[in-house]
C-alpha cells in the first residue's frame, strides 16, 4: 500500500498547516475559547472559502470529491493547533448523514448550505442510559398524520447551542434496545418544544443536553428510511470515529515533540533533564506510541467506505479507536509527568492537550466500548456462538 499522499493532499496539508501556524497561537485560542460561541465564525467562513467544508463528501452527493483520507489530513493538523471550529459535528457527523441520508431536493439544499459555511449541524445520538451504545435509543418520534412527534432528551451534544439544525437518533417503533426502528430526522435547534442546557467542557469546547417534548416534525425531516436508520447512523459515526483519531493523532504528537523539546531544556543537578537515560526512554516510549497510532489511523480511514464491508468498517474503526485511545492516554500522562508541576498549569499549554486529548478518548465510544465492539462484530462474521454474549456485553447487560 502507497502511504505517499498525492499532489492535492500535499496541498491540503500545506494549506491546513499555514492555517494552523498563523490563526492558532496559544493565547489566540484561549480567547476564541471564553468568547460567546467558543469558536470563530470567521475561521469558519475561511474554512468555506478554502472548500474544507465539503472536501471529505463525494460529489455525487454535493461534496468536493475527496475521500477519508482528506479528512484525515485536516484532522490531524486540528488536532495539532486544538482547533475549536466544530468540524466533526458539523461536517462529519452532521454533512455525513444529511449527504448519506438525504432524500429530496430540500435535504441537498442544506448540504449546500453547510459547505458554503452557512449552516451548522450537530448529531444528538447520546442518552443518559445508553452508554455509548447507540442502539439503545429512548426518544421517540409518533406518528400524527404526515408528521412526526418527538419526545425524549439527548445528552453532551456537541455545539449544539451553535448548531441551526440537530440530526436526531429517534425511535419509531420497536423497544428501546432494538436495532430496527432507528430513524435519523432533522430538527431545527430553536424548533417549539426543544430545550437546552448549554455547558463548557473540560477541554475548552460547548456541549448541551437538549429536551424534546411534543417537537413536531415533518416528512421531510426524515433522513434515510424510517425504521431502518441503524446502518446510517453506524456509518455515519464510525466517520466520526475515524476524524476523531486523526485529530488524537495530531495532539498526541504535539505532546511528544513539546515534550522531548522541554527535557532538552530543563536543567536538573546542572544537566538537562533529557541526559537521564530513564527519560530518553519515556520519551522513546512516547515516540512508539505516537509512530503505533498514525499507523492504527491508516488502517480505520481507509476502512470508511460507503460501499465497502459494514462489519469490516466497523471491526476496523472499533480497533483503531481503541488502540489510539489507549496510546493518547499513555502519551498524555508521561507528558503531564515529564513536565512536572508546569505540566498542570492553565498558563502553559500542554495541560490544555492533555484534557483534549481526555476527551478525544471518551467521545463517540471509549477504549472498553470499541474492544467490547470490535468482538462482537468479530464473533457475528465468524457466526461463532460467543456473538449473543458479546452483543449483551455491548449493550451493557450482564
Amino acid at each position: 500500500m502507497d502511504f505517499n499522499l498525492s499532489s492535492d493532499q500535499t496541498l491540503i496539508k500545506e494549506s491546513v498547516d499555514r492555517f494552523i501556524a498563523d490563526a492558532y497561537g496559544f493565547d489566540a485560542r484561549t480567547k476564541l475559547s471564553a468568547s460567546a460561541d467558543g469558536f470563530s465564525r470567521d475561521h469558519w467562513s475561511t474554512y468555506a472559502e478554502l472548500g474544507w467544508l465539503g472536501i471529505g463528501l463525494p460529489e455525487e452527493h454535493g461534496g468536493f470529491g475527496g475521500t477519508p483520507v482528506e479528512t484525515m489530513i485536516l484532522m490531524e493538523a486540528f488536532g495539532k493547533g486544538l482547533v475549536l471550529e466544530p468540524f466533526v459535528p458539523t461536517v462529519v457527523l452532521g454533512g455525513t448523514a444529511l449527504a448519506f441520508g438525504g432524500t429530496n431536493p430540500a435535504h441537498a439544499d442544506l448540504l449546500n448550505s453547510m459547505i458554503a459555511g452557512e449552516l451548522l449541524l450537530s448529531l444528538a445520538y447520546a442518552e443518559g442510559n445508553s452508554r455509548y451504545d447507540y442502539r439503545i435509543v429512548g426518544t421517540t418520534a409518533k406518528r400524527d398524520g404526515s408528521d412526526l412527534i418527538v419526545d425524549g432528551a439527548k445528552r453532551a451534544v456537541p455545539y449544539g447551542a451553535a448548531a441551526d439544525k440537530l440530526v436526531v437518533s429517534v425511535r419509531t417503533s420497536g423497544g428501546d434496545h432494538d436495532e430496527d426502528g432507528i430513524t435519523l430526522v432533522l430538527i431545527d435547534r430553536d424548533a417549539p418544544g426543544v430545550s437546552r442546557r448549554d455547558y463548557h467542557t473540560v477541554d475548552g469546547q460547548r456541549a448541551s443536553d437538549i429536551t424534546f417534548a411534543n417537537v413536531r416534525v415533518g416528512p421531510d425531516a426524515v433522513l434515510g428510511e424510517t425504521g431502518k436508520g441503524l446502518g446510517l447512523l453506524e456509518f455515519v459515526l464510525d466517520s466520526g470515529v475515524a476524524a476523531l483519531c486523526a485529530e488524537s493523532v495530531g495532539n498526541m504528537s504535539v505532546m511528544q515533540k513539546t515534550t522531548v523539546d522541554y527535557i532538552k531544556t530543563r536543567e536538573q543537578f546542572g544537566v538537562p533533564i533529557g541526559s537521564f537515560q530513564v527519560l530518553q526512554h519515556r520519551a522513546v516510549d512516547m515516540l512508539i506510541e505516537v509512530e503505533l497510532s498514525r499507523s492504527m489511523l491508516y488502517y480505520g480511514t481507509v476502512a470508511i467506505d460507503p460501499n465497502g464491508d459494514a462489519s469490516e468498517r466497523k471491526r476496523a474503526v472499533s480497533a483503531t479507536k481503541a488502540q489510539i485511545a489507549r496510546s493518547g492516554r499513555t502519551v498524555g500522562q508521561s507528558a503531564i509527568q515529564l513536565h512536572g508541576g508546569i505540566g498542570m498549569s492553565e498558563e502553559y499549554l500542554i495541560g490544555h492537550y492533555f484534557k483534549r486529548m481526555t476527551m478525544l478518548e471518551l467521545a463517540l465510544g471509549d477504549a472498553d466500548f470499541h474492544l467490547r465492539r470490535f468482538a462482537a462484530e468479530r464473533s457475528r462474521s465468524a457466526g461463532h456462538a460467543a456473538a449473543p454474549v458479546a452483543e449483551k456485553q455491548l449493550a451493557g447487560v450482564n
